[in-house]
């Protein structure tokens, strides 16, 4: 009998022939519990495929993200723009970055605050004051033509030549307040630059913008916009002419008011303009401005006639030269400057009311023609529209017939 078992092969050992040939095509052995076991080869080659395919175990990528710093937001700020605005300063400056953004913003704030805190305000108990050295520190300079050198190396080419051309020039520039003797030079040189410029923007934008530009249209075109640019001074110089002929007109009756005020209370005619340029510094600058160089060449010792005289070509008003004339004229009769002031200043009141009735009346005229012009069209349209519509489809319908 043990003879016999020893003759008989192990029948769980197998030769390695038959062995291979039994084992299935993936390699995977079962071991006698029933699990399958990976063979030694295959086990070892499979973590180097996942790595040479580049995927990563679940726990390496919990790991990394673990290792990313996490921006902590306070709670007062979470969500909205605030909480973004926080990570971008964080993102940029560390995390420091708001604290700087909100020292940066008090800087700013106490670099405009204290201009504000050290500016002295005026005193308003000021304005009773009369004391001469007040009117010295804020009256216009006696020189108003004081050349500040602008331009001087230019002034051969840029200053008219004929005296009367450039005193002309000149006046015309005073009229619109400009009053420094460089004014003239500054005039023509805008004029020539505005010129250049414009005919120069002009060329380079025809000829660069369209695919193929025509030469002609380009020429006329940059000759447009140098005749703008040229021309655009003058026009700026007449319309401030204007505009501060206008201002002047309306606040001269409040003056000659305040005038006669003062030359009833006992002041002379030059204190009188003095205290009322200062006065209307807040209600019209030009005519404040126009008073103060009137006391300043009175107290220069100029001559009263010489002085009210340049005060009227200087503003180019009607009511102001109107007034000159009657000053003068008390002056040389000898009469009451004080009665004469309160039958202009009346005229000058009445005046003043005319033009507002003036302009009251023309104001219906005005809307009558917006009226015609914007509301008869659409309101002609709403009614004869559908008709119009009709009819044509009658005719087109009787047409095709």
């Amino acid at each position: 009998m043990t003879e016999r078992a020893a003759a008989i092969p192990n029948q769980d050992t197998l030769p390695p022939e038959l062995e291979a040939e039994a084992l299935p095509p993936g390699g995977v052995t079962q071991d006698p519990a029933g699990a399958p076991a990976p063979q030694a080869g295959a086990g070892a080659a499979q973590p180097t495929a996942d790595a040479a395919a580049g995927t990563a175990p679940p726990e390496a990528a919990g790991d990394a993200a673990a290792a990313q710093p996490e921006i902590l937001v306070p709670e007062g700020i979470s969500g909205g723009m605030m909480e973004r605005l926080w990570i971008v300063l964080v993102d940029l400056f560390g995390p420091a970055g708001p604290f700087y953004a909100v020292a940066a913003i008090g800087l700013l704030l106490a670099l405009v605050a204290i201009p504000l805190a050290l500016r002295k305000n005026k005193d308003p108990l000021d304005r009773f004051s009369f004391r001469d050295d007040r009117l010295d520190d804020e009256l216009v300079r006696l020189r108003t033509d004081k050349d500040d050198g602008q331009l001087a190396s230019l002034s051969n080419y840029l200053e008219p030549e004929d005296q009367e051309e450039y005193s002309e020039v000149r006046t015309t520039l005073r009229a619109a307040g400009y009053r420094g003797a460089s004014a003239v030079r500054v005039f023509y040189f805008t004029r020539a630059a505005l010129g250049l410029g414009l005919l120069a923007v002009g060329l380079i934008l025809m000829v660069l913008i369209p695919d193929d530009p025509d030469m002609v249209v380009a020429a006329g075109f940059s000759l447009a916009f140098g005749l703008a640019g040229y021309f655009a001074p003058v026009y700026w110089v007449q319309r401030q002419i204007a505009v501060r002929k206008e201002e002047i007109r309306n606040a001269f009756p409040d003056a000659m008011d305040m005038m006669l005020v003062c030359i009833e209370g006992g002041q002379s005619l030059d204190q009188a303009m003095a205290r009322v340029g200062k006065e209307m510094e807040s209600a019209s600058g030009p005519l404040a401005e126009e008073l103060q160089v009137v006391t300043s060449e009175f107290r220069a010792g100029k001559e009263r006639v010489a002085v009210l005289r340049d005060f009227a070509e200087r503003c180019a008003v009607n009511d102001i030269s109107s007034f000159v004339t009657v000053m003068i004229q008390a002056t040389a009769f000898g009469t009451s400057i004080s009665q004469a002031l309160r039958v202009y200043a009346a005229e000058m009141r009445d005046k003043r009311l005319m033009r507002a009735e003036e302009k009251a009346n023309i104001l219906p005229t005005k809307l009558t023609l917006g009226t015609m012009f914007f509301t008869v069209p659409p309101l002609v349209l709403i009614l004869i529209g559908p008709s119009v519509i009709q009819i044509i489809r009658a005719l087109t319908g009787l047409s095709s017939q």
